[in-house]
This record gives C-alpha cells, structure tokens and sequence, in this order.
C-alpha cells in the first residue's frame, strides 16, 4: 500500500507504539482491565516490537499475556533512593522500612494462598512470617495490636489493588482497620506471579550485604568480551535517561563517558523515536524532557504551597556560590514568609514549620537531580541553573531603540 493512506496509516501505527511504550514506563505493570486498559491493548498489540526494542536497548524483558503485561525493569544505578514505592492515596507518601517489609510478607503468604483471601486471614499469616527470629533480630515486629499497624498493612493491600495483584469483592480497608468489619479479595495469580524484576530470586543469593545483593540479584551474564562490555554500558546509559531526570557526565566513569561521548547522537535518537522525549544536550550532561508531562512522578514547578516554597529555595540555591547548610535554608524560608506567607496554608506559617518544609523542598530537588546533600550541605547541581532568577534591571525612560536580535551561535553543549 502506498500513497496518502499508507503513511496516514503508518503515522497512526507509530503514535500507538509510543503511546505503549510511554504506558509501560509509566506502569511497568499494566492490567486489561486496570486504569490503563486501552494502553495494555496496545502493548498487546505491539509486543513483539517493545520486546525487542527494551531487550536491545536495556536489556529489560517484556512479558505479556490475556490479563497483564509487565515490563521487567532493572535500575541503571543501585543507589538512587528516589524512587520510593508509595502510597495509592492522595497524599502519596512514600513507603517506611515496614511498609517495605509487610509488603514482601503480604506477597510471599498471597503466593502460597488461595485464589480468594479474607484480610483478616491475609493479615494473620503475614504475623506469623513476621515473627521469623531474622526479622525480630532486624527490629521488625508486627502484632496487629496497635492500630498504625493495621494501618501499615492496609496500605499495603490498596497498593496492590492498584496495581491488579488483588481485587476487592466485598468490604473495606478502613472498616477493618476499625476493628468493625473485614475484606474479601480475589487473587490475580498471573498478575501476582509477574511482581519479581530481579534477574536471580532473592533465595539463590547468599549474600548478606545489602548493597551486595543487590548487586547480585541485577547481575548478568560474565562480560568477557568488548562486545558485552559496551552492551553493557549502553543498556546501563540508557535506562538512567528514561529513569533519571538528569544524566550528569561527573556521574559516569572513564569507559562510559567514552563511550556516551561516541554514541550520543544513536542513544537519544533511538529513545526519541520510541518515546517521544527530547533530548537536552547541555556542557554538564543530558536530560529527557517530556513536552507532554506525563513520564514523571516529581514535577517542578508545582501548584500549591509546597511548590511555591521549593520554587523559591531552588532560585535561591542557584544564586548560592557553594554549599548551603538546610539551618540558612530554614532562615530563609522565615524570610520568604513575610513576602509570600500571604499565599501560603496556615500551617506554612506556623513557627517551627521551616525545617520540615526545607525537607520536603530538598527530596523533591535531589530527585530531580537539582541538588545534591554532601557532608557540607545542600549542594546545587548544574541543572538547577535554569531556576535562578537574576536580579532586575530598571532602565530610563527613553526614547524606543530597534536592534536586530541575532542568532545564538554557541555550540549546544557549551550552552
């Protein structure tokens, strides 16, 4: 087929395949009949091409089937704690260490459970494993006696209704954590086996290390040629540009600097094509910006409060020509308050609220990559240059000048 209708046609094919792609790196696990049933046909449809471009590209693999498609991601940094698991309610808080715990607790009694769970059952044997003498050494106890415990496990539960594992017949969380009533689920067991993305089962590692084991759970095959090692290195460049809002150049080591250096142009090509993100190529390093805003779980700037107060911090940061300890953080905020508290929740006004404010402003710029904590303070990074905001100049008035605006010359990555 060819003519007008061919490349109607072929448009429509490619916006689908990056509309999948874009679904998938959004919710690495898609049901049919989830939220995003329509991207999951989509995925569905375009399998064997995702497939290939993800295991070529990052070595992530692609598993699909009729209720779930699940994209197997493996980080390009093992130390980047800004991707916390959170909760499936409007405040979204990030997951505390027993949240984390119960949740592995909740999957391993569901794994070795009928196809319908009561909570109350559910939560019964998620006790039992908790009392493990490791755990207990670990400092993690779990009674269900006190009611922030109960709390912690129905967090857990509507995390993995949200993401397809259970399904709510009857009941709800809040009655159960009242002690007034219980909850029946059903268990997705194909969207319940797809959870694991490690490439070796925690169980096959003996490692205890932490850090070690994660490194051992993500480990691949022995590099023992060039051709592996640069595989490597590209699937490892690659997954930090989709995952990371910023790649700095300082970040990588000799071999992977060489090695983006020479490939930089076919990297965020490839990853344009598929996703649609555009590359900003800078002295300092790259960034993937999304002109429709949707691959992102932090967003700067942000409406409300909190957006305001990080705003403001990040201007002040970029203007800094050092480290900045969070206590003059915290005086400044006491200062942006009298200018600004007039738009401000009546709880940003509060004495004694800067510090928690700064912090919430800080984990949201380390995420993005805007600054960094070190030992000496609040360092910021070079991407947060395009947040200061530089001091007014007031002119005479005169009479009006023309002037020709000239094309801006400089090479894109000295900008």
């Amino acid at each position: 087929m060819t003519g007008p209708l061919a490349e109607v046609l072929d448009g429509q094919r490619e916006a689908d395949l990056q509309r999948a792609a874009r679904a998938l790196l959004k919710e690495p696990l898609l049901t049919a009949d989830g939220p995003y049933a329509d991207e999951f046909r989509l995925v569905r449809r375009h399998a064997a091409e995702l497939r290939q471009w993800f295991e070529r590209n990052v070595g992530w693999t692609l598993r699909t089937d009729a209720d779930a498609a699940r994209l197997r991601k493996t980080p390009g940094t093992l130390t980047d704690a800004t991707h916390p698991a959170r909760e499936a309610a409007r405040t979204a808080l990030p997951f505390t260490r027993r949240r984390y715990v119960l949740f592995c607790l909740t999957l391993a009694a569901l794994e070795r459970g009928e196809s319908q769970v009561a909570l109350g059952r559910l939560a019964e044997q998620v006790v039992l494993a908790a009392a493990d003498p490791e755990l207990v050494a670990a400092g993690i106890t779990f009674t269900l006696e006190r009611r922030d415990e109960r709390l912690d496990l129905a967090a857990v539960v509507r995390l993995l209704l949200r993401l397809g594992v259970l399904r709510r017949v009857a009941g709800d969380e809040e009655a159960y954590v009242s002690g007034s009533g219980d909850v029946l689920y059903d268990v997705r067991r194909r969207v319940l086996a797809g959870m694991p993305a490690s490439l070796r089962g925690p169980s096959m590692i003996d490692a205890e290390d932490f850090e070690q084991r994660l490194v051992e759970m993500t480990a691949q095959t022995a590099l023992d040629s060039d051709e592996l090692r640069f595989r490597a290195i590209r699937w490892k460049l690659t997954r930090r540009l989709l995952d990371d809002p910023v790649l700095y150049y300082d970040d990588l080591t000799d071999d992977e600097l060489a090695y983006l250096t020479r490939q930089r142009g076919f990297i965020t090509a490839r990853i344009s094509e598929l996703t649609g993100l555009v590359a900003e190529v800078r002295a300092e390093g790259i960034a993937l910006a999304d002109p429709m805003d949707e691959l992102t779980d932090v967003r700067m700037p942000e409406q409300g409060t909190h957006g305001h107060i990080t705003l403001l911090l990040a201007g002040h940061l970029a203007r800094a020509a050092g480290p900045v300890e969070p206590a003059e953080l915290a005086s400044r905020v006491r200062e942006l308050a009298v200018e600004h508290g007039g738009f401000w929740s009546k709880s940003a006004r509060e004495p004694g609220a800067e510090p928690e404010l700064v912090e919430q402003a800080l984990t949201k710029l380390v995420a993005l990559g805007l600054a960094e904590r070190t030992v000496r303070g609040v360092v910021p990074r070079p991407a947060l240059a395009r947040y200061a905001v530089g001091e007014p100049v007031v002119r005479e008035p005169g009479p009006a000048r023309h002037s020709a605006v000239l094309p801006d010359t400089t090479p894109k990555d000295e900008r």
